[in-house]
């Protein structure tokens, strides 16, 4: 899969995911590289234990590194902007690039 496809397949299997912001950074984006990278940033508590559920269940088919954040951890790093991430909502609707 290419990153566009990985990102649909995402939001499909992973219904908690409307819950939080996820992102997609890395060399993944380029085609590069042997997995992808995803971003999870939101609250702790009882959705993120079950989109970790859904996201491990994901992780079957997709070879995923993901990484969690809270939502100051991502602000105090500026992690979104510096690593260029891209949204998997928008990265879904996007055919022939990535």
């Amino acid at each position: 899969m290419i990153a566009h496809e990985v990102a649909k397949f995402l939001l499909a299997s992973c219904p908690t995911l409307s819950s939080f912001a996820a992102y997609m950074f890395g060399s993944s984006l380029n085609g590069i590289g042997s997995d992808f990278d995803i971003l999870i940033i939101g609250p702790s508590g009882d959705n993120l234990k079950q989109l970790k559920g859904e996201i491990k269940h994901a992780g079957i088919a997709l070879p995923l590194d993901v990484l969690y954040m809270l939502p100051e951890e991502a602000e105090e790093t500026n992690f979104v902007l510096r690593e260029s991430c891209i949204p998997l909502e928008i990265l879904s609707k996007i055919k022939n690039e990535y």
